[in-house]
Order: C-alpha cells, then structure tokens, then sequence
C-alpha cells in the first residue's frame, strides 16, 4: 500500500543531536582534530568550523532577518550556484584555521543552542528561509527547509564519529528523520528518466532506521511515496547506514554498486546510483 509522504517535524531534534556532538568535541584528543574525513579535503576541525558557519548563518538570515550579502559574482546557472556555496563555506573555514579547538567547540555550543531556541518556537508552517535545491524547489514548505538544516547537522556530526572512531548516535530516530527529508530529493534525481504512468520503483532501507518508500510516475512527474505498490517494476535494497553515505556524496561508484541489490529493469535505477542530497 502507498501513502503520501507527511512532514517530517526536525524542530525538537537539533538540540540533542547537537548537545551530543558537543560533549564528543570536548573529549577529543589535540591531534583528532586534524584527522581526515570522509569529507574530501575537509579535516575534523574544518567540519566544525562548518557547523559554526552554517549555525550562525541561519540564525543571522533566519532569526534576525538580515539580508544575505549580494554574491561576488552573477550567479547565471547550476554550476555559478555551486560554486558560490563552496566559496562561502570555504571562505569561512578558512578564516578559522586560527581559532583552538576549545574556541570553535564553544561557538557552536552557543549558536546551536541559540538555534535549538529559535526553531523550537517557530510554527511547522512557518514560510521556508531558502528553497531545498536539491530537491528541484525554488521555494519550499517551512518544515522542508527546517528539515534539510537538519541533515546538514546529523551528517556532519556522522563524518567526525567516523573520522574519530566514535560510535554512532544510539537512537535511530536521528538518522530515520534525515531519511525521510533527503529522500524527498529522489524524484528531482529521476526527472530525466522517462517511463510510462504507472512505473513503480521501490526503495527498501534495511537497518534500525530502515523502511520502503517508492517512486512512482504519473503522466507528467516522478513522486515518492511510503510503503510498497503490489507489483514493482523494479526495487533497489541497502543499509541505513550505505544510503545516507550515497546521498551525502560520500559512497563512491564501485562501493556504491557493491552495497546496493537491484531487482527489475535495471535502467529504472540507474538514477539512484547519481542522487545526491547536498548540493555538488
């Protein structure tokens, strides 16, 4: 049986997942600081730095309602929008290469606090700040854009319990709510495929986070929707764990292809192996 997807409610997440990365950063060693991630050139300290720059940037365009400065440069296509969000998250990790470990841990103790606040207090419904770009929204429902702040949070703080051979987070709900809004990104991911009304393709996540979901196509567009249709055209299964690696850019194409079972016609997932919920 299929469902439509509900909101998913992030509000109440962001202060224990970010209390919890908090007290880990304060038992971190000097040296783990500079430990690579799977983050591409990013150290630990950089993902950090990161958290402080996006934190302070939502409550300052969010909160405060202070205009976002003007890019340097006209921002004409996908590529120009790319470009100009790696060079502000550059620009601010790098200006903090200065700043000690202790220094940046209390920065972002303070703004996720700051923003646990504010969107604790903010209404579901609220007007989105920015559009889920990875989805293919110029503008999006509040929850969404909440939502997707939220994955940010939960993955970065994933790549330092990696890099830092600390556990994952113990309750599954954290990484079962960042599923449910970055898989909201499938559909703009399949937009290119052409299949007759009616195809289903089923994504089963196993693990404790785990559930099915299926992309389904109508006459003009692919959607998602939860639970399995009685016939699927084809299915695609992985781990929890794999699926939030792939959509975060960070399972490469051959482990990708090793950890992910097709069942069907297999240019029906071809698709799935691109999908990404960052922007690249």
């Amino acid at each position: 049986m299929l469902t439509p997807l509900p909101p998913t409610d992030t509000r109440g997440l962001f202060r224990p997942v970010s209390s919890e990365l908090v007290a880990l950063l304060r038992t971190l060693p000097t040296e783990a600081w500079q430990r690579p991630t799977i983050a591409g050139s990013w150290r630990v300290r950089d993902i950090v730095a990161h958290l402080v720059d996006l934190t302070f940037r939502r409550l300052s365009f969010h909160r405060d309602r202070m205009p976002p400065p003007p890019p340097r440069h006209p921002i004409n296509t996908d590529q120009d929008f790319v470009d100009f969000i790696n060079g502000l998250n550059r620009d601010f990790v790098e200006a903090v290469q200065r700043f000690s470990p202790k220094v940046l841990t209390g920065l972002f103790e303070k703004a996720s606090i700051e923003l646990a606040d504010f969107f604790e207090q903010l209404p579901l419904e609220a007007p989105a700040l920015f559009g889920v770009s990875w989805a293919g929204e110029q503008t999006s429902e509040g929850w969404f854009d909440i939502g997707r702040e939220f994955t940010e949070l939960w993955h970065h703080q994933a790549q330092i319990r990696l890099a830092t051979g600390t556990p994952p987070l113990a309750a599954p709900r954290y990484l079962r709510a960042t599923l449910e809004i970055v898989l909201r990104g499938l559909p703009h991911a399949f937009r290119g495929l052409s299949a007759p009304s009616g195809t289903h393709v089923v994504v089963a996540v196993h693990g404790p986070a785990g559930g099915a979901w299926t992309l389904s196509r109508d006459e003009h567009r692919w959607m998602i929707q939860v639970g399995c249709p009685t016939k699927a055209d084809a299915s695609v299964r992985i781990s929890d764990e794999q699926l939030w690696r792939l959509l975060f850019n960070a399972l490469p194409h051959a482990q990708a292809t090793a950890a992910i079972e097709v069942e069907g016609d297999p240019a029906l997932v071809q698709p799935f192996f691109a999908a990404r919920s960052v922007i690249v």
